[in-house]
Formats: structure tokens, sequence, C-alpha cells
């Protein structure tokens, strides 16, 4: 396959997921509305990933506040490591990070149980019925990812904050009540607002990659192997270049 084959191809593939994201988005809005499904998917998703998400954010802002301080301590930066923690966490390292790696998780898992559907003809057999799975399979998922990410991205924040307040009081000799409002006193509704507002993209467009990949699975378990891997890569690549065009995008906007 040469480049341009390669590149059509490519491109037939975002057309084709960018086509799901918009059946899944219009399917929300219809009844009948499955709720006992998206309970079910928001205690995968978003219950299942706590732990994950809390060790990762804890200990990313020990640290740092950690490598804050010592890399610069004769500008007197321990003094702001409320503020460095708390900026980098808020809108940038925290959604990020639970993106990738809870993202990761959900997306694989989603793939592989789509995958499985579709490769044993469940996925057929619905339509024989006809049932949508679009609304049936993809639409619970993309409501859990879409309420259960961005309260994993505030959790895992509060978590990381946290673990900057126990390097800063039991390592660096400042006290709780400075830091915390170091914190308070640096943080605006904007970064707050940045931070949400990218844990909600990344969830819609994780969601639709890992169930996109999952539904165009082919070639039996090696080919569920195969579009498993391509969701992790994928959702990965995504995540990173997006992130920078929506810091761009919301630093103008707020």
């Amino acid at each position: 396959m040469n480049l341009v084959e390669r590149t059509a191809h490519n491109l037939r593939h975002v057309g084709a997921m960018a086509i799901l994201g918009s059946q899944a988005f219009v399917a929300m809005f219809q009844p009948r509305y499955e709720v006992r499904a998206w309970l079910r998917e928001m205690e995968q998703i978003g219950v299942r990933s706590l732990w994950v998400a809390g060790i990762t954010t804890i200990f990313t802002g020990m640290v740092l506040a950690l490598q804050t301080a010592y890399s610069l301590p004769s500008l007197g930066v321990k003094y702001y490591i409320g503020t460095v923690v708390s900026k980098s966490l808020v809108r940038e390292l925290g959604p990020v990070l639970i993106a990738l790696i809870v993202g990761g998780r959900i997306g694989a898992g989603m793939t592989a149980e789509l995958g499985t559907m579709q490769v044993t003809e469940q996925i057929a057999a619905l339509r024989s019925m006809a049932t949508d799975p679009v609304k049936k399979l993809v639409v619970p998922k993309l409501i859990a990812s879409l309420v259960m990410l961005p309260v994993l991205t505030i959790i895992g924040d509060l978590l990381g904050i946290l673990g900057g307040l126990i390097v800063a009081v039991f390592q660096l000799d400042l006290t709780a009540g400075f830091f915390i409002n170091d914190v308070l006193g640096s943080l605006t509704l904007s970064d707050i607002c940045s931070g949400i507002g990218k844990s909600f993209f990344f969830a819609y467009s994780v969601t639709i990659i890992g169930c996109y990949n999952g539904l165009t699975a082919r070639g039996g378990a090696d080919g569920v192997g195969r579009a498993t891997t391509n969701t992790v890569v994928m959702a990965s690549i995504f995540i990173l270049i997006s992130d920078f065009v929506l810091t761009k995008l919301f630093y103008n906007l707020f």
C-alpha cells in the first residue's frame, strides 16, 4: 500500500468515526432511555477506574511539588508550590493523565467487548431484530464516559493537590494553611473550566474510537486483539494532539 492509498484509507476511517460520533450524539437524545445500562456502564467506567486515577494523580502532585522545590531553590519557588501544583494539575496534567490512563483502559475494554460481539455475529443478530447497535451498545458507554471522566478528573485534581500538600508539609516545611491559601488564591474559574472542558472532549473521543474499532473488528480473536491495540494507540495520540489545540482554544476563550 503506497502513501496515497494509506492516506485515503486513514481518511475513510476518520470519516467513518465522525459518522459514528454524530449518530451516537443524536441517539443520546432519542427515547427510550436505558438508565440501567447507563448506571452499569458508569460503574464499569468510573468506579472501577477510581483507584487508577487516584494513584496516578496523587503521586503526580507529589513529584511536581518535589521537582519544583528542588530545581529552583534559589528563587524561593517552594513558597509557590501550591500555585505550581494546582495550576499544572487542573489545567493540563489532570485531564490529560486521566484521559491517557483511564481512557486507555476503558477504550480497550469497549473495543474488546464490542469486537467480541462483532466477530461472534452478535451485532448482526441485533440488526436482524431491528435493534440499532449504536443506540443499544454505544450510547450507554458514551453517556457513562461523559459523566464519569470529568468526575474522575475532578477527584484526580483534588488528590493531586493533596499529594502536593503532603510533600509541602512533610518535606518542604511549609504549613498546610499556607499551601491551601496559595492554591485557593491562584486557581481561577477559567482554570477549572478549561480542565473539565478538556475531559468532556477526551471522553467523547476515546469512546467513539473504542466503539468504532470494536464494531469494525474482523478476523476472530486475533482481529479483536489488533483492534484493541489500535484503540490504545489512536486514543493516546489523539488526546495529546487535541490537548494542544484545546489549550490554545481555551486560553483564547478564558
